[in-house]
């Protein structure tokens, strides 16, 4: 579906364009086309194909769908893959953005669970026509900033995350709930940097050394966006390492609490052996047991047993084992 076409010249909005008139409008000087789709079907691709000359392998790869983040270089031409993040309802939803750079236009597709436009990036890339001077490698790093600075929610997101399980490992209790959540926290964050491992590399490209051509005048815009990944890679690799942290903290409380338990019933069982030692000490059936045959036996034996097992019962009560 297209959202829009716009001609810029020398950074100045021309017009709102059919699709039909951008090769006219890409042959003139100092001009360039922007162009917007949501969901693009093979026949819209097909016909901006044929408009900007697409080359057919990116084309391919955007209508499939589902690529890895990257950065490929077709002669003068570039096809860019980012992946958009968004929280939603707590859960991480992943979207793709397809973007086409030449030297005089700009396509971005955008597929997937994303429900963020790009409608503001325009705007604020119109309100500077002295940016939009510098061409379409100007909207690239502009679409490219809009989608990584959505990282930063995400990020929050997972840190907050992280810091209400963390309240929560010292509760008895809830260790089987935590291993649970911690493990669902670490498949949020790794599918997280699937997204920003790959697209930090590929900017990295963008700017210092060999750089493709059109950008040679905006590098130090890639290299800020590159700064932001590097940022939110590092805070990922923070998250992971406290996420596995706080896995080994949670099992070794609940090998403690087994440990109290089985104490427990340790010090339960040898109070109730005493018991079960001292009646089968006097329901043996030997002929001579003086005790059996006293007045006072029955009250002597059990005054013993309750005894001992009062004496256990404080000792073990002591110890911390009841």
């Amino acid at each position: 579906m297209l959202i829009n076409c716009v001609a810029y010249q020398d950074g100045n909005k021309l017009a709102d364009i059919p699709v039909e008139d951008i090769s006219d409008y890409i042959e003139k000087p100092e001009t360039f086309v922007w162009v917007a789709l949501r969901a693009a079907d093979p026949d819209e691709l097909a016909a901006m194909q044929h408009e900007f000359g697409l080359h057919e392998l990116a084309v391919e790869d955007a209508s499939r769908g589902h690529q890895r983040p990257k950065i490929e270089e077709y002669g003068d031409s570039l096809f860019v893959v980012v992946k958009t993040i968004e929280c939603r309802d707590g859960e991480v939803a992943l979207g793709e953005v397809d973007i086409f750079v030449g030297q005089n236009y700009v396509l971005s597709s955008r597929d997937g669970d994303s429900q963020q436009g790009f409608l503001g990036v325009r705007a604020r890339a119109e309100r500077e026509p002295h940016m939009l001077r510098l061409g379409p490698a100007f909207v690239l790093y502009a679409l490219m900033d809009a989608v990584v600075d959505r990282y930063f929610p995400v990020l929050d997101m997972l840190e907050s995350e992280l810091e209400k399980i963390e309240d929560l490992i010292f509760t008895q209790g809830r260790q089987r709930d935590n291993i649970q959540r911690l493990y669902e926290l670490k498949s949020k964050v790794t599918l997280v940097r699937h997204a920003v491992a790959p697209l930090m590399e590929a900017v990295g490209r963008l700017h210092g050394g060999r750089v493709p051509s059109m950008c040679q005048d905006t590098q130090e815009y890639f290299r800020d966006v590159h700064d932001h990944l590097h940022r939110i890679s590092g805070s990922l690799d923070g998250i992971r390492d406290t996420i596995a942290t706080a896995i080994q903290v949670n099992l070794s409380m609940t090998a403690i609490e087994e440990s109290e338990v089985n104490k427990r019933l340790a010090a339960w069982a040898a109070i109730f052996a005493i018991v079960t030692a001292f009646a089968g000490l006097w329901g043996m059936n030997f002929k001579y047991m003086p005790e059996l045959d006293w007045k006072y036996g029955y009250p002597m034996a059990v005054a013993i047993m309750v005894g001992v097992c009062l004496y256990l019962y404080r000792r073990f009560k002591r110890s911390g084992w009841l």
